[in-house]
């Protein structure tokens, strides 16, 4: 199963050369066929090791001992072996994705994507380092560095937007530790830091200098499909709790800024699962809502700071996958692509905005909604919820379904405590981790052990730079 680009089908590359190469050259994102035979009714019946195994063997076919990969990838690094534990919270079910090391939903594919990348270098003949050059708005940060720290044959360069994530997000950042690791701040919000990282892909590192290019975020297709697997597992729970029969349909919202963690459900779906509606839910950077609503993508607009940070995109680089998967022309995928880079606006044609509608629902929710979605859900179903989680849970509550509804969780309460203690009635002011001890003296749910040591920890990385000296300072760190 070969995958090629969105932009042009004659850029074509091995499952093992897109995930090193993580973008196209004519900076196209990677896709391929539905795969062919999936007997998605056997993988609901396994443990979630070897679903994980049967799932990334059928979307990255040319991989060798994926059974080694998923092994060396999960054991032992999330509380359960489970890795994404499904709960019930009143009528619906929370999928909690943050059990893993860095206490966000990254963790689950960051922590496969660094075995893919050293057998993909591996498979490939590839002598060069592998730099990661990774642009975060909060949470594929940490769970990157933490995933690459010390992987032998790479090198990984995080930018984050500077005062545009949590404080603990960016403590988790700047104290990481590691030989191969490079934090960096940069003045703007996440959409100048991603068109930034963008602009150095586009523009390549020198020849000869003994390093190629690839990265942890979602547009790499080696850290979309382990997310995929997750959705088979929130099915095949509620399968064997007895709560649908086999061959319903279950709705899933989505907390959704870069548009990666819904299109791996939709993924899911083309793979025979039975996703019933995606339901996209954004925040006050309702890019998305408006998008799928009317089928006219618009970043020309006011861009907000919100108390879900991770969210606050405007520019959602997994939605060209999707309209390529809708539409199945690359140059209509490309000139909306072109469209929005000249114009800052696309309008999709009234069939691609067709198909959006039979697939996906929308929703968005403010601050203030989010607020109040933690402090219901805590006083009515004692369950405390992070930021993000309430945008969706929001969402979640506005929209009539029929079929079991998931929730996807995508961070830790203590990522955003201050935030989250304030929506339940505690004192958020003073010190981050103050905070955290009166959020967990206030409710009980235990502080994520990395998150609790991060107070002790020294800060290792304080630079801070203007996107436009981004390109000069992976240069110079070459």
């Amino acid at each position: 199963m070969d995958y090629q680009s969105t932009r042009n089908k004659n850029l074509r590359a091995s499952s093992t050369a897109a995930v090193l190469q993580g973008l196209a050259s004519d900076g196209g994102l990677f896709v391929a066929g539905a795969p062919a035979d999936f007997d998605w009714r056997a993988v609901l019946k396994l443990d979630t090791f070897a679903m994980a195994e049967a799932v990334l063997s059928a979307l990255l076919p040319d991989f060798e001992d994926m059974h080694g990969l998923v092994q060396r990838a999960y054991t032992g690094k999330f509380e359960t072996d489970e890795l994404t534990p499904l709960v019930q919270v009143g009528s619906r079910y929370v999928l909690e994705l943050f059990r893993g090391p860095t206490s966000a939903f990254k963790d689950v594919a960051l922590s496969m994507l660094p075995q893919l990348i050293t057998a993909a270098r591996r498979q490939e003949g590839v002598t060069d380092e592998i730099l990661i050059l990774t642009a975060t708005s909060g949470d594929t940060g940490k769970a990157a560095l933490a995933g690459f720290r010390d992987v032998p044959g790479t090198r990984i360069i995080v930018f984050y937007p500077d005062e545009g994530v949590s404080k603990v997000q960016k403590a988790q950042m700047v104290t990481q530790e590691g030989g191969n690791v490079c934090v960096c701040a940069v003045r703007g919000n996440f959409d100048d830091t991603q068109t930034g990282v963008k602009a150095i892909f586009s523009a390549g590192v020198p020849e000869g200098c003994g390093m190629r290019l690839s990265s942890a975020n979602s547009i790499n297709i080696g850290r979309l499909a382990p997310q995929v697997v997750y959705y088979f597992k929130a099915y095949a729970e509620l399968l064997r709790a007895g709560r649908i029969p086999l061959g319903d349909r279950v709705d899933y919202v989505v907390p959704t800024g870069n548009f990666g963690d819904i299109l791996a459900g939709y993924l899911a779906k083309r793979m025979g699962l039975p996703v019933g509606r995606l339901v996209c839910a954004s925040n006050r950077n309702d890019v998305l809502t408006d998008f799928l609503r009317t089928g006219v993508y618009d970043r020309r607009r006011p861009f907000y700071k919100t108390l879900s940070p991770s969210m606050d995109i405007l520019v959602s680089s997994n939605l060209e996958r999707l309209l390529y998967f809708l539409c199945e022309n690359e140059a209509e995928v490309a000139g909306y692509m072109a469209d929005l880079k000249e114009k800052g606006v696309y309008t999709v044609s009234p069939a691609l905005l067709e198909k959006l509608h039979e697939q996906f629902g929308w929703g968005c929710c403010d601050d203030e909604g989010t607020k109040a979605a933690i402090g219901r859900v805590w006083r009515e179903n004692g369950y405390l919820m992070d930021t993000h989680t309430a945008v969706a849970w929001s969402v979640a509550e506005g929209y009539e379904s029929d079929a079991p509804v998931v929730v996807l969780s995508t961070a830790s309460p203590y990522k955003f405590p201050a935030a989250v203690l304030s929506a339940i009635g505690g004192d958020a002011d003073g010190d981050e981790f103050d905070i955290m001890d009166r959020l967990h003296a206030m409710t009980g749910v235990p502080v994520p052990k990395a998150l609790a040591e991060l107070r002790q920890k020294p800060v290792l990385h304080r630079d801070v730079i203007s996107r436009e000296e981004m390109q000069a300072y992976v240069l110079g760190k070459l």
